[in-house]
């Protein structure tokens, strides 16, 4: 059973930063990459970062590219997203997820387009 432990969500005024945390664990394949998707109310939920497993490598929505950075630490089985510059349009409750690499989606999505995923935490960026 894959399980998720997020932290870090809270109030910030724009161009702020915040950092979150995710700790995952449940994971039988390889092949698997952690990220996070937000949903605001009334809109539908957006792909923003995700991380591979196995490589490393991470990948960007282009609304947060260049602000936010997702990292990873093996040891402690946790995922981080930093993020800087944030503006009022990324409040949002922010949802730590895992997919097969090959189908993350980055951008506009259904919350069926992930395989499993957190509780939640609010990030609000006040103007």
């Amino acid at each position: 059973e894959v399980r998720f432990v997020e932290s870090g969500g809270g109030l910030v005024q724009a161009g702020g930063s915040l950092r979150l945390s995710c700790a995952a664990s449940g994971f039988t394949e390889d092949d698997w990459a952690i990220g996070w998707f937000r949903q605001a109310p009334g809109n539908q939920p957006e792909g923003v970062a995700c991380i591979s497993h196995s490589t490393g490598a991470t990948y960007y929505s282009p609304s947060v590219k260049g602000r936010f950075t997702i990292a990873s630490d093996h040891a402690k089985n946790t995922v981080y997203l930093q993020m800087n510059s944030l503006k009022p349009e990324d409040t949002a409750v922010y949802y730590c997820a895992a997919q097969l690499h090959r189908r993350w989606i980055l951008g506009p999505a259904s919350r069926t387009d992930f395989n499993s995923w957190g509780q939640g935490t609010q990030v609000t960026v006040s103007s």
